[in-house]
C-alpha cells in the first residue's frame, strides 16, 4: 500500500508531535511545519521532516504547495488564552491570518482535507448546558476563543466555495506526555512537575472550578478517525466528565505517589467556573472509542514526567 504525505503544522508541539508519531507508525510520510516558538526539536519523532517556518509566512505557503499533502493537520497556533487577552492583535495574526495562509495554500495545492485544532472550552464561553454539545451557542470571551471560532467559519467558507473538506475538532483540556506547561490547559504538567519535586501546587481561588480533562491519546485517535471525512463537520473531543482543580491535584498526587502539597492563591479574574463537552457525536459518527480514564491517564503522565526528571 502506497504511503500518503501529511503535513502537521505545530507538529513539534505537545499534541502535534503525538499526531505525527501516529501517522509515521502507519507508514505515512510526515512533514512538520513549526517555528519552534513553543514547540521543541526534542518532540519531533524520528522519520518526520521538520521545516522551521512561521505559519504566517510566504515560505510556509510555498511548502504546502510543494508538498501537496493529502491532508493537513492544522495545530500551529498562539495557544495561551491569557496572552490573547494581553495581545489580541498578535493572537489574531497567528491564529486567524496564519490559518488563512494555510487554507489559501491548501486550495491551490489541491489538498483534500484540513483537520483543524479548535477549542471546546474557550469557544463556548460560560455554558448554559453541561456538558455542552456542538450545538451549544458559541460565545467566546477571550480573543483566543474568538479567533478559533473565526477560523471555523473560514473553514466552512473554504469548504463551500473552494471544495476543501474541513473537520473542526473542539478539544477539551488536553493533558499527557510531552505537555508544555503553558496556559490554562498546562495545569497537569505544572502540577506533575511540582509534586515530583515535592513542591506545593498553587491553586487559583477555591479550586472548585471544573474542566474536562482528555488524554492526548484520545485526541490522536479523534484526529485519525476524522481523516478522510467528507464535507464540513465539527466535533467535540473530550470525556463529558467534570473534574475540579482540587480533585485533579489530589488524583495526580495519588497516581504519582507524591505527598500532597497544596496551597491556594488569588482567583483569576474572569476565569470560567465550569467547562465540559459532550463528545458523544464523534464516538457515534466516527467510531471513536470511550476515553481513557482520568486516573489511568494521570498515572501515565506522571510516569513520563518522572522518567524525564531522572534522565
Amino acid at each position: 500500500m502506497r504511503s500518503e504525505t501529511y503535513l502537521v503544522t505545530g507538529g513539534a508541539g505537545f499534541i502535534g508531535s503525538h499526531i505525527a508519531e501516529a501517522l509515521l507508525e502507519r507508514g505515512d510520510r510526515v512533514a512538520i511545519l513549526d517555528d519552534l516558538s513553543t514547540g521543541s526539536v526534542d518532540n519531533v519523532p524520528e522519520g518526520a521532516e521538520l521545516h522551521r517556518l512561521d505559519v504566517r509566512s510566504a515560505a510556509a505557503a510555498d511548502l504546502i504547495r510543494e508538498l501537496a499533502p493529502k491532508a493537513i493537520f492544522h495545530l500551529a497556533a498562539q495557544m495561551d488564552v491569557r496572552r490573547s487577552t494581553r495581545e489580541p492583535r498578535f493572537d489574531a495574526e497567528v491564529n486567524i491570518l496564519g490559518t488563512l495562509n494555510v487554507l489559501e495554500a491548501a486550495t491551490t495545492a489541491g489538498v483534500g482535507q484540513v483537520i483543524f485544532a479548535s477549542t471546546g472550552g474557550a469557544i463556548y464561553g460560560e455554558q448554559e448546558e453541561f456538558p455542552a454539545s456542538e450545538n451549544h451557542p458559541c460565545r467566546p470571551v477571550s480573543p483566543y476563543g474568538v479567533a478559533k471560532f473565526a477560523c471555523e467559519k473560514y473553514l466552512y467558507y473554504f469548504h463551500v466555495e473552494k471544495g476543501l473538506d474541513a473537520t473542526c475538532l473542539r478539544y477539551a483540556n488536553v493533558y499527557g506526555e510531552r505537555q508544555n506547561p503553558h496556559g490554562e490547559a498546562g495545569v497537569v504538567a505544572i502540577f506533575a512537575e511540582k509534586l515530583l519535586a515535592n513542591q506545593a501546587c498553587t491553586i487559583n481561588g477555591d479550586g472548585l472550578q471544573t474542566r474536562d480533562y482528555v488524554h492526548v491519546s484520545d485526541v490522536v485517535e479523534a484526529n485519525l478517525a476524522a481523516l478522510g471525512a467528507a464535507g464540513f463537520s465539527v466535533y467535540n473531543v473530550g470525556t463529558g466528565l467534570e473534574t475540579s482543580v482540587v480533585e485533579l491535584c489530589d488524583l495526580l498526587a495519588k497516581t504519582s505517589d507524591s505527598g500532597l502539597l497544596r496551597r491556594h492563591g488569588p482567583a483569576k479574574p474572569g476565569e470560567q467556573t465550569r467547562s465540559v463537552v459532550d463528545a458523544s457525536r464523534i464516538r457515534r459518527e466516527l467510531g471513536v472509542a470511550a476515553p481513557l480514564a482520568l486516573e489511568d491517564g494521570l498515572r501515565q503522565t506522571a510516569d513520563w514526567f518522572r522518567r524525564k526528571r531522572e534522565a
